[in-house]
Formats: structure tokens, sequence, C-alpha cells
């Protein structure tokens, strides 16, 4: 680009500035909620109060139901994303 178009774009660079604030926030964001850590380590907290009698068999079952399916979700996720950055 040359100087006069780098002079006539200038009005608009805030606009791009905060678009790639958006997008570089919404990536984190994303990084975070399909981060399986946190998922994984609430299985394991789970169990661990399953084997202590902190909660019942049926609580166990629903909230490791909730958990697995989150982690699918996350695998889902993540699959489609390899697909995208592979094509």
């Amino acid at each position: 680009m040359g100087l006069v178009g780098t002079i006539l774009s200038l009005p608009v660079a805030p606009v791009r500035g905060v678009g790639w604030v958006v997008d570089k926030v919404r990536q984190v964001a994303e990084d975070e909620y399909y981060d399986p850590g946190p998922v994984q380590e609430e299985l394991v907290n789970l169990e661990q109060a399953r084997t202590e009698g902190r909660i019942g068999e049926e609580e166990f079952t629903r909230r490791e139901d909730e958990l697995l399916g989150r982690l699918a979700e996350i695998s889902a996720y993540r699959l489609q994303q390899q697909r995208e950055t592979e094509s």
C-alpha cells in the first residue's frame, strides 16, 4: 500500500485494532472453554467424593454423565478445529 493508501486508511485503523482485540479475546475464551483439563480434574474429584461417601451413586452417575458429555463436546470441537486447520 502506498503513502496515499496508508493515509486514507488511518481513520479505520482503530476499528481494525478493536477487531483484532475482540478476535484475541474470543480465541482465549474458546481455548479456556474447550480445555479438557478442568473437566478431567472434576471427574477425578467426583470419583474421590464417591469413594469417600460424600455423594451417592445417583448423584455420581448424573454428574459423570454431564462431564463425559462435556468431554465429548470438547473432543468434537478439537477435531473440527484440526480439520479446518488442515484444509
